[in-house]
């Protein structure tokens, strides 16, 4: 065996039970399929181990063991020690519990910069800090490109910046932010980042010591995993958070300060499943050995990357054809610059009204403003009805960009 320069799709849509059922999933970006050994995992889980964990009875010392090795897991996928990373139920209520635990740090008048691109998970618990006197600033796109420019922060940015709360790739309009560069201009002026990362992790590989992010967010049922969520934050940034769980836990027990109420234990319990996924197409494409989890994801998700390209470029080719669709953000199907996630409108058509035309297609799409209300509406959008959204992933295949393709030319 030689390695393999491209993926091979039949393999990747032979770990995702849910593509036995014919259709073309392009609602990827709300919530990805789920791979195999993590539906096997969750399934011996909760067979066997859904006890209280940590008891000595056998059962339950295995359940602590098996949640303890997939937090490292977790961690070891993002660059991170474990003591630096919180499973929480998702991305929402993970950035609720931390804009809690870091307003104490906060003074009146202290300024907290967000987006109007961002999901409003990383959005709207940060903008509720004004109710406490937190002067809340607003980092806007340019309503052109649907960009956000580093020039526009540098004019926001002040000697009372206290944190920044950025996307490194919105869900609406696909662009990927240069987080590291971003974060290096966020802490030369003094200040935290918070980067949510739900629209970019299931296209890239996450570094978290790369990108000197102070505070890191995404969701693992975007990951080809469980309903969970990941909050990671540097540990001095968690050690100086307060606690905002019951008073018996101490400022320094990290993470479980932060973890309010037991876990979903099945569903953390499941989680190596998505490590034994990534690592089945990592011995699929490559012959040779590789100790390093990280190294191994690399490599794995530098094929992806190619992969959703070749889906990219195909989709744009169509899009550029057609007059009567306009695309949202960057007209190119490069890899570096953007996710295959794809929102647009027809010219006149109510976007509410394409989805449903490609069922007959067995194609699975939708429409709205996907929790992104503040950036639909900044680029002139009527925020009642919004955009169309086809979001890609590795196991779509080109069939699929076809059927896709097909259908909405059918429909428009």
């Amino acid at each position: 065996m030689t390695d393999r320069t491209t993926l091979d799709i039949d393999f990747v849509r032979a770990q995702f039970p849910a593509l036995d059922q014919g259709w073309a999933y392009f609602e990827n970006a709300g919530g990805s399929l789920i791979a195999r050994p993590v539906i096997e995992r969750l399934t011996e889980f909760a067979s066997n181990y859904r006890v209280q964990p940590g008891y000595p009875y056998a059962s339950s010392a295995r359940a602590a063991e098996i949640l303890a090795e997939n937090e490292r897991l977790m961690a070891a996928m993002i660059n991170a020690s474990p003591d630096e990373v919180l499973i929480g139920p998702s991305t929402t209520m993970n950035v609720y519990v931390l804009s809690h635990a870091l307003l104490p740090l906060f003074s009146a008048g202290d300024e907290v910069i967000v987006t109007n691109l961002d999901h409003e998970a990383n959005n709207g618990a940060w903008r509720r800090l004004a109710e406490h006197g937190i002067t809340v600033k607003e980092w806007q796109i340019n309503p052109e490109t649907a960009d956000l420019e580093i020039g526009t922060l540098e004019g926001l940015l002040s000697e009372r910046t206290r944190l920044v709360c950025v996307t490194q790739c919105s869900n609406v309009v696909g662009s990927i932010n240069d987080i590291a560069a971003i974060a290096k201009r966020v802490h030369d002026a003094g200040a935290w980042i918070c980067a949510d990362a739900v629209s970019y992790a299931p296209h890239r590989r996450l570094d978290v010591k790369a990108l000197d992010v102070d505070f890191y967010l995404f969701s693992l049922y975007k990951v080809y995993g469980p309903h969970l969520a990941i909050l990671y934050g540097k540990r001095e940034r968690l050690l100086e958070a307060r606690s905002q769980n019951h008073y018996f836990f101490a400022e320094d027990d990290i993470p479980g300060k932060l973890k309010l109420g037991g876990h979903q234990f099945e569903a953390s319990g499941a989680l190596g499943g998505l490590i034994e996924y990534f690592d089945a197409l990592y011995a699929h494409h490559f012959e040779a050995p590789e100790d390093d989890l990280h190294t191994r994801l690399g490599r794995v998700f530098e094929l992806i990357a190619k992969h959703e390209q070749a889906l990219a470029t195909r989709f744009l080719d169509f899009v550029e054809a057609k007059q009567k669709i306009r695309l949202i953000g960057r007209n190119t199907p490069d890899s570096a610059a953007r996710a295959p996630t794809f929102s647009f409108s027809v010219k006149g058509k109510a976007s509410a009204s394409v989805p449903p035309a490609l069922v007959g297609a067995k194609v699975g799409l939708n429409s709205g403003d996907f929790y992104g209300l503040r950036c639909v509406e900044a680029l002139g959008y009527d925020p009642a009805d919004g955009v169309v959204r086809a979001s890609m992933v590795h196991y779509n295949s080109a069939d699929d960009v076809e059927r896709l393709i097909a259908a909405l030319d059918e429909t428009i």
